[in-house]
């Protein structure tokens, strides 16, 4: 047997010539294919994901959601101008009788000749009633009808301040009684009046919700 002779073939076979047949390992295409795919597959996933993080951080959910329901609405608040019940009367349809409860002289006379100067019309002036004389702790009581609680008696507070404001149901007309009390020291400077009749005429906005998309 020749040395040359693959050992198993008996010598039926033999290698003749100068060139020698080259041993290839066999291609493993089959392996290539499969890493190409999973590498495609785990890029897809890892951009897939990162858009997902990018979405979260920069408010893409809102967008999402808005899509969602098919409405990206805003509810914007208007101011409305709210209507009093009553006009405010003026001061000079107002008529004051302006009560002295304090044991201090002349209060009532200089009291009512301030309010005439500012427009309002003065009735009696005097000492007050037995039910209110030395009984009035504060700066002042103004007191009328029921009807006066919403139009006069505001536009008379305006002249004095945290003076408290009382009515009588049984009382007729519409004067309104000015009492001042042991707390009384002046009506307010005219300015503040001033600003706080105009803030009292003008009607306080409520505000007014409104959806628009």
């Amino acid at each position: 047997m020749s040395m040359l002779t693959p050992p198993g073939m008996g010598g039926k076979y033999r290698i003749t010539g100068n060139k020698y047949p080259k041993m290839r390992r066999p291609r493993r295409r089959g392996r290539l294919v499969v890493l190409t795919v999973a590498s495609v597959v785990v890029l897809g996933v890892g951009g897939w994901g990162t858009l997902q993080l990018i979405d979260v951080f920069t408010g893409g959910g809102r967008k999402a959601s808005a899509a969602g329901d098919g409405t990206d609405c805003g509810v914007t608040a208007k101011a409305s101008p709210s209507p009093s019940a009553k006009p405010l009367p003026q001061p000079r349809t107002i008529t004051v009788n302006v009560l002295n409860a304090t044991t201090r002289g002349g209060l009532a006379k200089k009291t009512a000749d301030e309010l005439k100067k500012r427009g309002f019309k003065i009735g009696d002036v005097g000492n007050a009633t037995k039910q209110y004389d030395k009984k009035v702790k504060g700066t002042g009581l103004l007191l009328g009808p029921a009807g006066a609680l919403d139009t006069s008696l505001p536009v008379l507070g305006t002249q004095l301040p945290g003076a408290e404001r009382r009515t009588e149901a049984a009382r007729k007309g519409a004067a309104v009684d000015l009492v001042i009390g042991d707390g009384f020291k002046e009506l307010a400077k005219k300015p503040d009046a001033d600003r706080a009749l105009t803030e009292l005429a003008r009607p306080e906005p409520t505000p007014k919700s409104k959806k628009g998309c």
